[in-house]
């Protein structure tokens, strides 16, 4: 009951933000939680290749490291849920992460598809798709190295659960973008007055005009984060006027989007 008052009522915001909202629904950057991990095993190149063959912005992928400090594309801190193996990450070597299965708990298909290096995806991805990084563990000096030397410091933007790790991130470069997350106006001039963020992310319960109108006086881009199924929910994304979402969905949500386009009165000459 909730979710349909919430609904009734986003008319009116939108009507209120008038001039404030920030994109249309064609503009909004699509960003990919893990992949199309609906479709394929989440984190892997398969999940990967789907979003690359829809189109889409961004893929979001979890950054953690082996005992031996080589980067790997893994969201828990075990292997266990996602492959054949068992334990932390952190406790195994790059050797025995590579010998790991990370499809076939999915699909049989999938059988064989492994835990990406964090490296030569970076180098296959590069041109296909941009790249959200959600940074669990990682030497910061050395991923900020990789990300230039692979050339894709316009491509991507960072993330991370600690704040920290945050100015750690920000005092080390100051060019790449960051994204931090909030909830009201008062957490996005935090986000830009403390972190210099480009990016802020929020959830759609989250949204009000006067948090739009934050994000637009700041010049900050606004991304909602909904991962559930729910095309109503889409909709409201696009109504918001959000720059970006991140989601499960990824083709429900264009589907929508081509819809709401559709409907869209033709833009007088």
């Amino acid at each position: 009951m909730r979710t349909r008052q919430r609904v009734r009522g986003l008319s009116w915001a939108i009507l209120i933000l008038g001039t404030s909202r920030l994109s249309s629904a064609g503009e909004i950057e699509i960003v990919c939680h893990r992949g199309a991990n609906e479709y394929a095993p989440e984190n892997t190149r398969a999940a990967a290749q789907i979003c690359v063959d829809w189109g889409v912005d961004y893929i979001e992928i979890d950054v953690r490291r082996s005992r031996d400090g080589v980067m790997y594309i893994l969201h828990d801190t075990t292997v266990d849920r996602t492959t054949d193996g068992s334990g932390p990450i952190a406790a195994m070597t790059a050797e025995a992460i590579d010998r790991l299965d990370a499809g076939s708990w999915f699909d049989p298909k999938f059988a064989g598809e492994g835990v990406p290096r964090l490296e030569p995806y970076l180098r296959w991805i590069k041109g296909k798709a941009k790249v959200y990084f959600d940074v669990k563990d990682a030497d910061l000096e050395a991923l900020i190295g990789l990300v230039y030397e692979v050339g894709m410091e316009q491509d991507c933007f960072f993330w991370f659960g600690d704040d920290a790790l945050a100015r750690r991130f920000r005092h080390l470069d100051g060019r790449l973008p960051l994204k931090i997350n909030v909830a009201t106006p008062q957490d996005v001039a935090r986000a830009h007055e403390e972190f210099d963020a480009q990016i802020v992310e929020a959830r759609l319960g989250q949204m009000s005009p006067a948090l739009v109108e934050a994000c637009r006086a700041r010049g900050i881009k606004l991304m909602i984060y909904h991962p559930e199924k729910d095309a109503q929910a889409f909709r409201d994304v696009i109504a918001w006027g959000a720059d970006m979402i991140n989601l499960n969905n990824a083709d429900l949500f264009m589907a929508v989007q081509r819809e709401t386009l559709a409907e869209a009165p033709a833009a007088r000459p």
